[in-house]
């Protein structure tokens, strides 16, 4: 099929789980079964819409996509695919269901990741065989050698040290970078940590490798991601212009040559490949960098997502230090990169990753992102990378800007409006003890709550949904997630147990039981 005939492809409803530390007692059947509801909801279709799926692990059983799905959304017999592409499966998966329906094979596809790491730094499972990065390693022991840290934290940090004695580059600029993402996740909900650190914080925190240091490092995580993917025909027949976000372009590249016969570090962990990907999807769009509003990429460590600026076209080589001197890479900037908080902050269940950008994104799109919101974004680039490898890069905008308004408008979006409600202080509590005591209360209210709350500065309104029925709750004014919890449920029949949907008024109200 020439690609003037392919399908135009949208993501019509996404859905994640908090990320959490491992160890907890949420396994992966269950992490899938909130994210793909969640998913399923926000589209507003049921799962029998669903014609094929992809789903994302790298730590796990075969089949165990067949057992995330089979008992928490369904048994339609569906071709169900198991992915593993390393740190970038979250995002392969929704390649590979984009394919599906952008070559005629499905009209509505889900994509789906999750993963429940054990504790610690990544390690080999297969210790009788020969490790796949194997050649990547040569590379950077023939350069720098190899010392007693973390691999991957001596991968990605030598290609910050590269970089250093390249360009000249400092080692306060990636911290910079991780303080950047750890700010930007106090606002994120679904993030693992959400504590804000002073730049001299992240410099001074322990060491890992070289300059690096802990809170430079992404976390390990447990937790899933989904995202629904349709047709146009299948968006016009369902009436989902008004959510409906196109990928208007997406490439996988693998490693290059010049990942393995340069001598470079800097290759090695990546550039070449993301910089391919990066321009064949500029090309594909008819988009450049100065386009684009809002970024999610792969900062696995700080230093990834330095070098990564430079492989986007965000910047010039060698330029990302000024870059980030520039705050060219938050709010107020040129762009704001990571809004989530990133993998640092947010966290890196890896099957999940790639699916977590693409929610934040389409949030972020549909003016739905609450505090995260980036002002007037219209056009975002995601970018997810796994050693090994290989690298996706996408880009995002509204599939129908005319159709397209948020869905309740009367949320406040910037912080100074939230803490301008007398009531901030007792939602602040709330999401406090949610934090502290979440599994319990769950167990015993499982309910979501919405509060319209009049006391705002200026006479404005606001809403605050109070969730204490999905996973270890959460307290939100994400703008679409009392549409998806009222409409999508009830209206769509997901098979959820049948309640009053909760209006606008009264101090608080159940949206489901």
């Amino acid at each position: 099929m020439a690609p003037s005939k392919m399908n135009r492809v949208f993501v019509i409803g996404v859905g994640m789980t908090k990320f959490e530390k491992p160890g907890g007692n949420y396994d992966y059947p269950d992490m899938a079964k909130e994210a793909g509801q969640k998913a399923l909801a926000d589209a507003g279709v049921p799962y029998s819409a669903i014609e094929q799926a992809c789903v994302g692990y790298v730590y796990g059983d075969s089949t165990c996509g067949q057992r995330a799905i089979y008992h928490g959304l369904g048994l339609t017999g569906i071709p169900i695919i198991n992915v593993n592409n390393n740190c970038s499966t979250g995002s392969t998966a929704l390649f590979m269901a984009r394919q599906l329906v952008r070559g005629g094979l499905a009209e509505c596809a889900l994509a789906l990741g999750f993963e429940r790491m054990e504790k610690g730094s990544l390690s080999a499972k297969f210790m009788d065989r020969t490790n796949p990065m194997d050649k990547h390693m040569e590379v950077m022991i023939n350069r720098y050698g190899m010392v007693a840290a973390p691999a991957a934290a001596q991968m990605f940090g030598n290609a910050g040290r590269e970089h250093m004695e390249k360009y000249g580059t400092k080692p306060e600029h990636f911290a910079k970078i991780a303080w950047k993402n750890h700010k930007h996740s106090t606002n994120n909900p679904y993030s693992q940590f959400r504590d804000e650190y002073s730049l001299e914080q992240v410099i001074n925190s322990r060491k890992v490798f070289d300059f690096l240091t802990l809170l430079q490092c992404c976390p390990t995580s447990d937790g899933a991601g989904a995202a629904v993917l349709a047709s146009e025909a299948f968006v016009r027949k369902h009436h989902l212009e008004k959510q409906a976000v196109e990928i208007v372009a997406q490439e996988m590249v693998t490693d290059l040559a010049s990942t393995f016969e340069e001598n470079s570090c800097i290759k090695m962990v990546g550039y070449d490949m993301s910089r391919a990907a990066a321009k064949k999807c500029y090309e594909a769009s008819g988009l450049t960098p100065s386009d684009v509003d809002v970024v999610e990429l792969h900062d696995c460590f700080s230093a990834n997502e330095l070098i990564t600026y430079e492989a986007l076209g965000l910047c010039a080589e060698g330029k990302a230090g000024q870059l980030i001197d520039r705050g060219d890479n938050t709010y107020g900037g040129k762009f704001v990169v990571n809004p989530s908080g990133g993998l640092i902050s947010k966290g890196h269940p890896l099957g999940a990753t790639g699916l977590a950008q693409c929610a934040e994104l389409c949030w972020q799109l549909r003016g739905q992102a609450d505090r995260r919101q980036v002002p007037g974004a219209k056009v975002a680039l995601q970018h997810n990378i796994g050693l090994g490898g290989a690298v996706v890069v996408a880009l995002y905008r509204l599939g129908f800007p005319q159709q397209s308004s948020s869905r309740v408008g009367a949320v406040p979006t910037s912080s100074a409006s939230l803490e301008g409600f007398k009531a901030y202080p007792v939602f602040k509590e709330m999401e406090k003890r949610l934090q502290e005591e979440g599994e319990q209360l769950v167990k015993k209210i499982g309910g979501v709550f919405a509060f319209k709350v009049k006391d705002g500065p200026e006479g404005k309104e606001g809403t605050w949904v109070v969730d204490v029925k999905n996973g270890k709750g959460s307290v939100t004014t994400d703008p679409g997630f009392l549409q998806r919890e009222t409409e999508d449920h009830w209206e769509h029949g997901l098979g959820h147990e049948a309640a009053e949907p909760a209006g606008y008024s009264g101090e608080g109200q159940a949206v489901r039981p």
